[in-house]
């Protein structure tokens, strides 16, 4: 079996890795290394949590210079605060150990702190490109000393409409740099930074195996606005864990205050949450203290937890990839999972059509079908919601005037599987709360597309 003293990495980084239970290379960390290690550029395709973090963060850390102030040496991109700050803790000790500094910036905190840091002189710099923008226009930054960049994650970058910034950084670095980029896929918007910012990459790619992956059932129901809290709930109820995906900011709270006025332990996630808040709302999610995290599309990005049992879909995503990142968060590291969708009569003929591009069954199901009372109940028991409708007007969480259906989602109809109890799974023998994530994304259906749907005109928070 191949070592890490193998692939080349010195003792006090082997100490490292063994102090933190790290013996073994993955697959990404044995394929990439190498070349990573030899200078050369490297793309890799892998899932989150496939060990990509190393396999950048190891030759990195070997190969970086000393900073001058203001001027970091390496650079880190990546599309979320979490995912940000997670790298900058797992890559600490490596750092510490070859006597190299690191330090993360993103939004959503002071920026007194990040300048501070920059002014001291920073080494390696792991950033979400809007802080990072920030800083550059500040003047507190200057990326003409930067040897070695680290494209992580880069389809979601592209999703959520970074790459605007992300190429600015790239041509402001030295042109000679080494360029590693890690992504789930390879194609589209990906490709063209392969193409225009890396220079004959090493290819790497990292397949999951399907006995790795958990079964995820879609399941697609029929449900007007007045009854989605009350279903929503009852899937709480059944499932524990359970992440709920709305439209808006405004939407999210709103779901989470009436969950928690029928007795479901809630915690909100979205981009007007300070970083403290959301760290927190995570942690608890993480820990079982709350049952669902309410979360929008943009935040959720940064959600990286398994055993996550159920996945509602209470407003509708964007479009297929949307449907898909959001579906991923559950049937995480070999566990099974259900993905619900709350569809109204509006829109069917939309749903359909995406049930058709990503090769779902079609069709919409009554959720008493499964094991709910008739919706009409559910609408009585759950009528708080409907109280703060305006007069003549939607509820508050509605849609804005003129704007796209904001309810119901695009997912497979399906009835619950043989030898499953007809009130779908049972939360028993699954923990209520997640643990850090240690395997790839989850079950269910995945496209290979990687274009980004949104321009740049408009600056992401993070």
């Amino acid at each position: 079996m191949t070592t890490f003293a193998d692939l080349g990495v010195p003792a006090e980084l082997l100490a490292c890795l063994n102090k933190a239970g790290i013996e073994h290379p993955f697959p990404i960390q044995e394929k990439a290394l190498p070349d990573a290690l030899a200078g050369r550029d490297v793309c890799g395709r892998a899932p989150t949590g496939s060990g990509k973090t190393m396999a950048f963060g190891i030759p990195l850390v070997m190969r970086v210079g000393k900073a001058r102030p203001h001027r970091p040496r390496a650079l880190i991109l990546v599309p979320t605060r979490e995912l940000a700050s997670q790298i900058q803790r797992g890559l600490m000790p490596l750092a510490r150990a070859r006597k190299r500094t690191i330090e993360a910036f993103y939004g959503g905190v002071g920026f007194g702190p990040q300048l501070n840091a920059m002014r001291r002189g920073t080494d390696i710099v792991v950033a979400c490109p809007g802080r990072l923008g920030d800083l550059i226009r500040r003047g507190a930054v200057q990326l003409d000393d930067v040897e070695i960049v680290v494209l992580d994650e880069a389809d979601r970058m592209a999703d959520m409409g970074f790459l605007p910034e992300v190429r600015r950084m790239l041509d402001a670095v030295k042109p000679d740099r080494q360029t590693l980029l890690f992504s789930a896929t390879l194609d589209g918007a990906v490709d063209v930074l392969i193409r225009n910012y890396q220079k004959d990459p090493a290819r790497h790619e990292l397949v999951v195996p399907e006995e790795d992956k958990g079964a995820v059932e879609h399941l697609f129901w029929k449900a007007p606005r007045e009854a989605r809290v009350g279903i929503t709930a009852h899937l709480v109820g059944r499932h524990g864990s359970t992440i709920v995906f709305c439209r808006t900011k405004r939407g999210a709270d709103r779901v989470a205050g009436l969950l928690e006025r029928v007795g479901v332990k809630a915690a909100t996630f979205h981009g007007d949450r300070s970083q403290a808040q959301r760290e927190r709302a995570l942690a608890s999610f993480m820990a079982g203290r709350v049952q669902a995290l309410v979360a929008t599309d943009v935040a959720a990005r940064g959600i990286h937890v398994d055993d996550v049992s159920c996945v509602v879909h209470f407003d509708p995503p964007a479009d297929e990839k949307d449907y898909l990142h959001r579906s991923g968060r559950t049937g995480r590291a070999g566990s099974d999972g259900m993905v619900v969708s709350l569809v109204g009569e509006e829109q069917r003929r939309e749903i359909v059509r995406m049930q058709r591009r990503l090769g779902l069954p079609s069709g919409v199901d009554k959720p008493e079908d499964f094991f709910l009372e008739p919706l009409e109940q559910r609408a009585v028991e759950y009528q708080p919601e409907e109280r703060h409708r305006p007069s003549g007007g939607r509820p508050s969480g509605g849609r804005p005037s003129g704007g796209r259906p904001s309810y119901g989602d695009r997912s497979s109809n399906g009835r619950p599987s043989a030898g499953r109890p007809s009130g779908g799974r049972p939360s028993a023998g699954r923990p209520s709360g997640g643990r850090p994530s240690a395997g790839g994304e989850g079950g269910g259906p995945r496209t290979g597309n990687g274009q980004s749907r949104r321009s740049g005109s408009s600056r992401p928070r993070d």
